[in-house]
């Protein structure tokens, strides 16, 4: 028991201390848990509290800034293109086609608008820069007219003036065969060798309509009263008074003056039957229709053939009644004013026929191989379409 009570007193004055010491550990374990849960405590506010509690000593994060606004360049203002379309009188022009194009820019595209009842035209939302306006209509020349367009600038283009294509440009005809046939009839009216000597009774269209009766007449006419007519038949009158041809006109004023009437009279009668009468009454064109084309042994027959063969009013070919009988029939009056010792009836009538055919003839292989390419300005109708 002593043993046993030494023992315990033993341990408890062993304990003792130990305790204390124990105690003191746990003492020392308690703060330090209690100071990593006061830190712990603390992180976790700093994480969870508002920006507001940041110490504000410390610097601030840099802001970022927007973009700056010259970043983006300033567009220019557009315009405006306007104006009015007008013919030489100063008449105005509805329907013109009118088409813009940005000579400075590669991806604005053509923009096109048609001229109103007053003529005008109107571009709007223009950008600015070098432009180029193209007008075109059927049947007028295409006219272009370049200019600058500045910012905001409402352009008024000063009066754009169409004129008539030229007789040698592509133009589709939509007219009646009549007002076709009025304006190559026209043409055919300016014919001159050499620009001088009449070249009326001959066509360049080998499908050209037929004359009118009236222009029948007026053709044979103006043929009889060109000045070169009466030089030529001047000249002729020279001739035969040189020869004595006639001799029953005399030599001398007399003689000439009356060999000269009846040398115009024989032209008058024979363009005015032949030409213009009986083409008249039986419906035949008295123009030559000139080939042009094929080998040249079918061209002078051509040429040849068209002594005695014409062209009716209908399109179809058929003997030359005009021509023939004209010729009949101015031989036959002309031996009313030649000289008795020259009449011979029936036979001069007939050999003055004869002769007016073959001469016939003898022109049309003329005109076929040469006479086209000494008049000038004779209008190509190769692209006419009728």
């Amino acid at each position: 028991m002593r043993l046993t009570a030494n023992k315990a007193n033993s341990d408890g004055e062993l304990n003792g201390p130990l305790r204390r010491l124990l105690r003191s550990g746990q003492i020392v374990v308690l703060l330090t848990l209690v100071g990593l849960a006061t830190r712990a405590s603390c992180l976790q506010s700093q994480f969870l509290s508002p920006v507001s509690t940041v110490d504000a000593s410390l610097p601030e994060a840099p802001e970022a800034r927007a973009p700056s606004a010259q970043s983006t360049p300033e567009q220019p203002l557009p315009g405006s293109i306007h104006g009015v379309v007008v013919n030489r009188d100063g008449a105005v022009y509805e329907g013109v086609h009118v088409e813009l194009a940005q000579a400075a820019s590669t991806t604005t595209p053509v923009r096109a608008v048609t001229s109103d009842s007053n003529g005008r035209f109107n571009f709007t939302d223009v950008p600015p820069g070098p432009f180029k306006l193209t007008f075109s209509s059927s049947g007028f020349a295409t006219q272009v007219i370049s200019g600058l367009l500045h910012a905001g600038e409402s352009n008024e283009v000063p009066a754009v003036v169409l004129l008539v294509a030229s007789a040698t440009s592509e133009v589709l005809v939509t007219a009646t065969r009549q007002e076709i046939a009025l304006e190559q009839f026209r043409e055919e009216e300016k014919q001159r060798v050499f620009g001088v000597i009449p070249n009326f009774y001959v066509t360049y269209v080998p499908n050209a309509p037929p004359l009118t009766s009236k222009q029948k007449f007026h053709l044979a006419w103006k043929t009889s009263i060109d000045p070169v007519t009466f030089v030529v038949v001047g000249a002729f009158a020279g001739i035969e008074q040189g020869n004595d041809t006639f001799n029953g006109y005399g030599q001398g004023a007399q003689g000439y003056a009356k060999r000269y009437a009846a040398n115009y009279a024989d032209t008058f009668i024979g363009a005015m039957i032949g030409g213009a009468i009986l083409p008249s009454l039986l419906k035949q064109d008295p123009r030559y229709f000139y080939k042009g084309t094929g080998t040249t042994r079918s061209r002078v027959l051509y040429a040849i053939a068209m002594s005695v063969v014409c062209k009716g009013d209908n399109g179809h070919w058929q003997p030359n009644y005009s021509g023939i009988l004209g010729g009949l029939a101015a031989g036959g009056i002309s031996n009313l004013y030649y000289p008795a010792s020259d009449r011979n009836g029936v036979g001069l009538t007939f050999a003055n026929a004869l002769v007016g055919t073959a001469a016939g003839a003898a022109e049309n292989l003329i005109q076929e191989f040469l006479i086209r390419k000494l008049t000038p300005k004779v209008p190509d109708y190769a692209s006419v379409k009728h």
